[in-house]
């Protein structure tokens, strides 16, 4: 591996995929913000037909101008793309679904048609296809890192005004921004992203270096500058890791392995993204569903023992049959929860039954308390429209006093109050 990273075309190719995993990531994530990542697509398929005229007219395979001939050409697949969305009723995944099959198909064509000319066979047009990334050469790679330099730094200077452009474009016209100007810089940005990279990867698997990063990132964070660093740095570990999978392997295919490196990423981030990720899902779902059955039953013993103190002013114990009339479990999880609660301290169990303990009836005021302040808040929403309570995690123990207030009037009103059975003396709750 050592005398592999000396050589110097290994050098080049590495230094030309991180290069492209930069730009395609940092570009991708304004693309799949703007739920447009499959334009990328549209717009690496229908470069090919440009590849294919450009030769046509060169006669030779001249780097520069088959990649202007493929900005051009996936600049004008993007226009149609976008004609046709303003000017029909197609839809756009229709129209991208169209034009990337239409502009595909007669790329095909044209190769097919060159490939049958005296000079065909070497044209290496079939390369723009899955990719070639071994075949760079120096003056490749430069073409590759003046054009992401240029990328990179307008993404700088403008981040500001894409930002506003992705998130809210009514309010970027508002404060003034020429946001015409600055979408369609953005979408040149994107072809031009596209076409640097059509040697490395193809024009088959580009769409995945515009995607796999930006999805890879949003795993990790919320917030779109850190996302955009995330994105570049993914893009370029994929393709480090492609570079380095498939330089001592010969034969294999670097551009593919730069997209399966990509993917790679983005399952391991779907699996153990600390915000996002499934694990950190199925375990908050865990705890959640173990919050609520414990919850369901402390409400449930908490109304019983309310409704029998009531009536003899002691307190008893209650059958799994009398709690699940309230609130049915599976019998899986109240036992869990019950063993749960028994470990805790708040739920003694007896022959007869289940009952509360001094904490345990506190607990169970709460929960019982919140759970009616919550239904009181749904009965009235209206009236406390302005209150946030998403961002008080849905407590109603806690938001401020004059919406405590409201909501404690109507419980009077509807007669709701839970009683405090914590006050009760140690001596009333000996009837089991």
């Amino acid at each position: 591996m050592l005398n592999l990273l000396m050589d110097p075309n290994t050098q080049w190719v590495l230094f030309g995929t991180t290069l492209l995993g930069i730009t395609s990531g940092v570009l991708g994530s304004f693309a799949l913000l703007r739920r447009q990542s499959l334009i990328g697509d549209a717009m690496s398929h229908a470069a090919l037909p440009g590849i294919c005229i450009a030769f046509l007219i060169t006669g030779e395979k001249m780097m520069g101008a088959l990649l202007l001939g493929a900005g051009i050409s996936a600049y004008i697949g993007t226009y149609c793309i976008q004609a046709i969305v303003r000017h029909t009723r197609l839809k756009m995944d229709t129209a991208i679904g169209l034009i990337l099959s239409v502009f595909f198909g007669v790329g095909i064509v044209l190769m097919t048609f060159i490939n049958r000319l005296p000079s065909g066979n070497q044209s290496g047009l079939d390369e723009f296809i899955f990719g070639q990334a071994a075949a760079m050469v120096s003056g490749d790679v430069r073409v590759i890192a003046i054009v992401a330099v240029i990328l990179l730094v307008i993404t700088l200077l403008l981040f500001k005004e894409l930002k506003l452009l992705i998130f809210d474009r009514e309010f970027a016209q508002g404060l003034g921004l020429p946001t015409t100007v600055l979408n369609g810089l953005l979408m040149t940005m994107i072809v031009t992203a596209v076409v640097i990279g059509l040697q490395a990867v193809g024009v088959v698997l580009m769409a995945a270096m515009l995607i796999a990063p930006p999805i890879t990132a949003r795993y990790w964070t919320n917030r779109l500058d850190h996302m955009v660093i995330i994105s570049g740095l993914v893009g370029a570990l994929s393709g480090g890791l492609g570079t380095f999978i498939s330089a001592p392997i010969t034969g294999m295919p670097t551009g593919p392995l730069i997209v399966v490196s990509a993917c790679t990423l983005f399952l391991i981030s779907l699996v153990i993204a600390p915000e996002r990720g499934l694990f950190v899902k199925a375990w908050r779902l865990y705890q959640l569903r173990k919050r609520t059955a414990q919850e369901q039953i402390l409400q449930s013993l908490y109304e019983r023992t309310e409704e029998q103190y009531e009536k003899t002013e002691t307190i008893d114990a209650f059958s799994r049959e009398a709690l699940e009339a309230l609130r049915p479990l599976s019998d899986f999880r109240f036992k869990k929860a019950v063993a749960n609660l028994q470990k805790s301290g708040d739920v003694e169990a007896y022959k007869n039954g289940y009952s509360l303990t001094l904490s345990g009836c506190e607990r169970a005021h709460r929960v019982t308390l919140n759970n009616r302040l919550m239904q009181m808040y749904a009965m009235h929403e209206l009236q406390f429209a302005s209150l946030p309570m998403e961002h008080y995690n849905w407590d109603f123990l806690s938001i401020p006093e004059d919406d405590r207030n409201s909501l404690d009037h109507l419980l009077k009103e509807h007669q709701l109050q839970p009683k405090l059975l914590h006050r009760l003396p140690e001596t009333e709750r000996i009837n089991r």
